[in-house]
């Protein structure tokens, strides 16, 4: 019989409140708390042990996250304030990504129906962002999205569905409105 965890990873209906899973989640809010205090030289270390890799990243502070291990960031990615990161399922980020301040990624999802919402009932799929992409202040992005390599999404949208590569997006729910200017470049 599978674990939570592995219902979670494998995207099924889990329960959030088992003890591994809570203790996993205790050990990422205590490593963001640490992460948040840390002087800009000593945060590279604490990022490092939260996300299980070595990384250039450059996360501002307050930065929270579920579990940490589930984040893989590809290279020159920069997070200014107040970054949330519901990895109950893998985010995966590619290189020279810019995320404005007050984002949330989630990959967590409840059911609709109350039962088994109340119930501690979760399920979370996996979110691709492409590189070169810019997340505007106060974007959400929800599960099962992905979004193209060069992507801009405006302020305060909410991305509900996948957008394709080259691509400027806006609103809730977050649709394009036109491609991205000399896209090759």
């Amino acid at each position: 019989m599978p674990t939570e965890k592995e219902k979670m990873l494998a995207g099924e209906l889990y329960q959030a409140n088992d003890p591994e899973l809570v203790a996993e989640r205790l050990r990422a809010k205590t490593l963001c708390h640490y992460y948040n205090q840390q002087p800009v030289e000593l945060d590279k270390g604490v990022l490092s042990e939260l996300l299980g890799y070595k990384t250039d990243a450059h996360i501002e502070t307050m930065f929270r996250c579920d579990y940490g291990y589930n984040i893989k960031l590809g290279r020159n990615f920069y997070a200014n304030y107040n970054l949330v990161v519901l990895d109950c399922a893998l985010v995966t980020i590619g290189d020279d990504v810019f995320v404005a301040p007050n984002v949330v990624i989630s990959t967590a999802g409840h059911p609709v129906e109350a039962g088994p919402r109340v119930a501690g009932w979760e399920f979370a799929k996996p979110i691709t962002i492409g590189s070169k992409v810019w997340l505007g202040t106060g974007v959400l992005v929800m599960p099962g999205v992905t979004i193209g390599d060069n992507a801009v999404i405006g302020a305060g949208s909410v991305v509900t569905r996948s957008i394709p590569a080259n691509s400027v997006a806006v609103g809730n729910p977050c649709r394009v409105i036109r491609e991205v200017p000399d896209a090759a470049s």
